[in-house]
């Protein structure tokens, strides 16, 4: 259970209904995140409804969005994101072995690319910092400008998702949780929730 209540669809303003509507819907499992998320309205027409255009308006493969993100949440120790994400890397062709060893130096089954994507965004979530003119050159000989900023903005943005579903203790909805039990991924194990819950 949330550390705050869910608010319904009916409980929001109508403008923002759609919104509301459409993520639970099309963008995943994630109704319980929108239902804590729809305390705020202004927050959920423009994050939600950000992630929604960008989804209408792809500009980054979704396998190497997908990798940033399960990347960033296994570092961040986020389970539900990785329970949420980590199946949509399976929906490309990767295995579940890589879900669970995705912040391996060795992990099998990424390719060149996969990699540089997977670094890119573990060193961002580090110490970003320390981001190297070396490896923006090496993201250059495959991305446009443009792509490298959408991926930039979605590994940070991926660390504030991973933070504010932690913090508010959202609960796993049926699907992801079915994902998680089967973890063996670096998020697993309750590492993230605090030992005085209850």
């Amino acid at each position: 259970m949330a550390r705050v209540r869910d608010v319904a669809i009916d409980e929001v303003p109508t403008d923002v209904r759609p919104v509301y509507q459409r993520f639970a819907d099309e963008y995943g499992p994630f109704l319980n995140q929108v239902k804590i998320f729809a305390h705020r309205p202004i927050a959920l027409r423009h994050i939600m409804g950000m992630l929604l255009e960008m989804a209408d308006n792809p500009i980054l493969d979704k396998r190497h969005l997908e990798i940033a993100i399960v990347t960033v949440s296994a570092i961040n120790r986020c389970d539900y994101c990785v329970a949420h994400h980590g199946p949509r890397l399976l929906d490309f062709g990767l295995s579940r072995e890589v879900v669970d060893r995705i912040l391996d130096e060795d992990c099998p089954g990424l390719d060149r690319l996969d990699r540089l994507v997977r670094d890119y965004a573990a060193q961002v979530t580090r110490d970003h910092n320390r981001v190297r003119d070396s490896q923006f050159d090496a993201l250059r000989a495959h991305f446009t400008e443009t792509q490298i900023v959408e991926l930039t903005l979605r590994i940070t943005l991926c660390t504030f998702f991973n933070k504010f579903n932690d913090v508010m203790m959202l609960e796993m909805e049926d699907e992801a949780a079915v994902f998680h039990q089967g973890a063996g991924n670096p998020a697993a194990g309750g590492a993230n929730e605090p030992s005085d819950r209850g």
